[in-house]
């Protein structure tokens, strides 16, 4: 890091924008520049921060870092940078489709192709063939990374690649999992903590009596009455219902099932499966298992039932709904908010190698032929089929954490006490939506301003046509009106490139690398019948000693943070010089704070913590 200071003999009046010119030398010598910094005759400072790289011989003209709304701008110097700022940058960062119906994404095919702004420091850093391969190595799997189609002896075979680290939630999992507890639990606070909601009434397709369940019940009522109470809750995976499983490895067949898995609310008020059917369609080759089955058969039931929570864990929890959305976001930013705009000021740092890590992927990881092929049974084109089909939930509302808990019936802390993911996702929701209030009433003194902001209205517009698609039923606004919804629209923005990616991402180690727990792929058909599984029935239908380490790599790689990861709250470009806004991100640093010291007190002497929205372990951005 190098800093410059430049003399200027005479007065050059007020500085209204400064113009940087680099030459180009005989070797690439890219500069990053943070900000420079002007002092005038009179003894003041203005601040023109920058924060981006000058390649070749580029020049780039800054402007004083005091932020401003388009109507703010009087002079048409100013008006005609931010107009040029804009245009430059249109054409630069374009839409594109990757697949029909998805949410559109950046035009470029390699990370290369990107502006350099936006790329890794490092792309070394970011390469999952890499990455994947030396996680296997260091988890000292790489030794049967190439034995596909080699099943597992037992489940203690599962062992020799499972790395035990005591005391952690990996190794808790590897004891407890075919523990009903342990299974219920997940849907609470496992890596994919959305899809439980309460059960308001059986459906048809489940055709499940009292009489099957009663040994599960525990307050002598029918299984009607346990559902007026509120006691029962469903996850279904119809999702998968008619997906494609991979077909890539001629080897190994592998299958998917769609099942629907009903659980009871204890009087302990801990959450356990009664039911679990495999298929969509009720029929005597779609049995309805139940905690009263043999051993094997129960087992084998809830490990479908897992194996399927993973597909759609990795596919629409987390692709969709956070890294796909927060591209959207990311392009819709950089297109329609000029860096002088407060809100590109606030939202710049949740961008942070959003686009570039998409693409990478879209290289190397979920593309024909990529990463994902190799161990899970929606590779192949299943993940394509599964986000087309799930674009139709990806609703405005829907990621608005407060309300989508509610919708699902699961907001009531005295009825679900152990749902910490809610408790600790609305905490965090709050601190970002009082933030967002502070900095837009620093901006916007009334709702008309809101109105006028022609750049605001151009970059929800934006989110709205070429990430939702213009889709109507998504809900998106075309337009906002009022410093409340802006307020909460910031708020989705944030809490989905931050607390919502945390939350579904960097557990994947700690719930998914005892496979047995979240198998990636299944080498057998669902069950069509009671009493007749085995030890060796299951072994033979969990992947094989390959796909295991494949899997075991991407899990561990996913959940490690950045070397230089910034977590939430914390702002090192200082892209706001403005005093108020600088007070309103101390009071928001101080909220998180205060957020980590209750997580902590929670989590003291669990055996099984919950952390991932403890605002000290989410990163500002989805980078990984």
């Amino acid at each position: 890091v190098d800093s410059y200071d430049v003399t200027v003999e005479e007065d050059l009046g007020e500085i209204q924008l400064i113009k940087i010119e680099k030459r180009k030398y005989w070797y690439q010598d890219d500069w990053y520049l943070k900000y420079v910094t002007v002092k005038t005759p009179m003894g003041d400072y203005l601040e023109f921060p920058c924060y981006r790289w000058i390649t070749d011989e580029k020049e780039i003209v800054l402007r004083e870092g005091r932020a401003k709304l388009p109507r703010d701008d009087k002079t048409q110097i100013l008006k005609q940078h931010r107009r040029k700022e804009l245009e430059t940058r249109q054409k630069m960062y374009r839409w594109k489709e990757w697949h029909p119906g998805f949410p559109l994404s950046i035009d470029a095919h390699s990370h290369s192709d990107l502006p350099r702004d936006i790329q890794f420091d490092n792309e070394k850093g970011v390469d999952f063939i890499l990455n994947y391969s030396k996680a296997m190595e260091n988890l000292y799997v790489n030794r049967f990374m190439h034995m596909f189609q080699s099943s597992w002896s037992d489940f203690a075979d599962f062992e020799r690649i499972f790395v035990r680290i005591s005391n952690t939630i990996s190794e808790y999992v590897m004891q407890h999992w075919k523990e009903d507890f342990m299974f219920g639990y997940q849907f609470l606070n496992g890596c994919n903590p959305v899809l439980i909601r309460r059960c308001t009434e059986i459906p048809k397709k489940l055709p499940v009596t009292t009489d099957m369940v009663e040994c599960s019940l525990e307050r002598n009522l029918t299984l009607e009455e346990e559902v007026k109470q509120g006691n029962i809750f469903i996850v279904d995976y119809e999702l998968l219902d008619g997906v494609d499983a991979n077909k890539t490895d001629p080897c190994t067949i592998q299958y998917l099932a769609a099942p629907i898995c009903l659980l009871y609310k204890n009087l302990e008020n801990k959450i356990v499966p009664i039911a679990i059917q495999l298929g969509q369609k009720p029929g005597p080759d779609n049995p309805i298992f139940l905690p009263s089955d043999a051993t094997y058969d129960w087992l084998l039931a809830k490990i479908w039932v897992r194996s399927s929570d993973f597909h759609i864990h990795q596919t629409v929890t987390h692709l969709l709904r956070t890294h796909l959305v927060s591209e959207v976001f990311s392009i819709a930013m950089f297109r329609q908010l000029p860096a002088v705009h407060p809100l590109f000021k606030l939202l710049v740092p949740h961008m942070r190698f959003t686009i570039a890590i998409n693409t990478k992927a879209r290289e190397q990881l979920i593309c024909e032929c990529g990463l994902f092929d190799k161990a899970n049974a929606t590779g192949g084109g299943g993940h394509v089929q599964m986000v087309q089909k799930a674009m139709k939930d990806l609703t405005y509302s829907s990621l608005c954490f407060p309300e989508e808990i509610k919708a699902k019936g699961m907001d009531s802390k005295e009825d679900i006490p152990y749902y910490y993911y809610r408790d600790d996702g609305i905490k965090v929701w709050e601190a970002i939506k009082s933030f967002a209030e502070d900095v837009i009433h620093i901006y916007y003194e009334s709702d008309e301003v809101v109105c006028e902001d022609v750049e605001l209205q151009a970059f929800v517009k934006d989110i709205y046509v070429y990430g939702m698609r213009g889709v109507k039923a998504s809900g998106f606004p075309k337009m906002i009106r009022t410093r409340e919804k802006l307020a909460e629209y910031l708020t989705v923005v944030i809490f989905t490139t931050s607390a919502q990616h945390a939350a579904v991402n960097f557990g994947q180690y700690d719930w998914c690398s005892w496979i047995p727990n979240a198998p990636p792929t299944m080498r057998r058909p669902p069950p069509t019948e009671k009493g007749t599984t085995t030890i060796e029935q299951i072994v033979e239908s969990l992947p094989d000693r390959g796909r295991s380490c494949w899997h075991l790599g991407a899990v561990w790689a996913l959940s490690q943070f950045q070397d230089n990861e910034l977590f939430l709250g914390t702002y090192p470009d200082e892209h706001f010089v403005e005093k108020p806004v600088k007070e309103a991100m101390a009071k928001f640093r101080k909220n998180l704070d205060e957020i980590v010291n209750t997580i902590a007190e929670r989590n003291k002497n669990k055996k099984l913590p919950y952390y991932y929205l403890s605002p000290d372990r989410i990163p500002n951005s989805v980078a990984v």
